[in-house]
């Protein structure tokens, strides 16, 4: 059994949270903020959308587990809402820990949500092309 360490002073304990808060606020605040700024507001997993107070139930999710990896293009972060977060890390949790559970991760269909699908719906309609004036046929 291992020594009871000495119970740390309050200046020790303070200064202790100040450094982990400080790390904590510096990496949340720049990947999340990039990844607000150049994704849509939309859960990649539910399709809901998120503005105004709401937004902070919008979380970056890393695709490869790894949150050190932050490509300045985003490749590697998707916005999920708190719900589809926990799910998702939820899936990683227990991929190992059931008889069959990998084959069963492996056959799982890919999400059908795609995040810029009704883009094109939202652009004006494109202008019809005109006869030419050289006496074509029209």
């Amino acid at each position: 059994m291992k020594p009871n360490k000495p119970p740390l002073d309050a200046a020790q304990r303070a200064r202790i949270q100040a450094e982990l808060h400080r790390d904590i606020a510096a990496r949340q605040d720049g990947y999340r903020e990039r990844a607000l700024r150049i994704l849509p507001h939309v859960c990649t997993s539910c399709g809901r959308s998120f503005e105004g107070k709401r937004l902070r139930e919008l979380t970056v999710h890393h695709k490869d587990h790894n949150h050190r990896n932050n490509p300045p293009d985003g490749s590697n972060w998707e916005l999920l809402c708190l719900y589809c977060h926990d799910h998702e890390h939820e899936k990683n949790l227990l991929a190992g820990h059931y008889e069959g559970a990998r084959a069963q991760k492996e056959t799982l269909a890919p999400s059908i949500f795609s995040q810029f699908a009704a883009l094109d719906s939202l652009l004006p309609p494109a202008p019809e092309p005109t006869p030419s004036q050289d006496g074509g046929n029209p």
